[in-house]
């Protein structure tokens, strides 16, 4: 997080809100969803990844 953090604060001097600048905000709601989708994916089943690599390879879709 960059130093052009703000804060808001009450009468007393208590933080209650935080203004952050639009690409560091929109770069936290992206980790939040890659969060959620890690955590909502959790049980599915897993393949290894020479696997899945060697599938996209056999389909054409990749070339490494």
């Amino acid at each position: 997080m960059s130093s052009n953090v703000q804060y808001v604060t009450n009468q007393t001097g208590e933080r209650t809100a935080v203004i952050l600048p639009i690409d560091e905000y929109e770069e936290l709601l992206e980790d939040l969803h890659l969060i959620r989708v890690a955590y909502e994916s959790k049980d599915e089943p897993r393949r290894p990844f020479d696997e899945v690599v060697e599938e996209m390879r056999a389909a054409g879709e990749i070339d490494v």
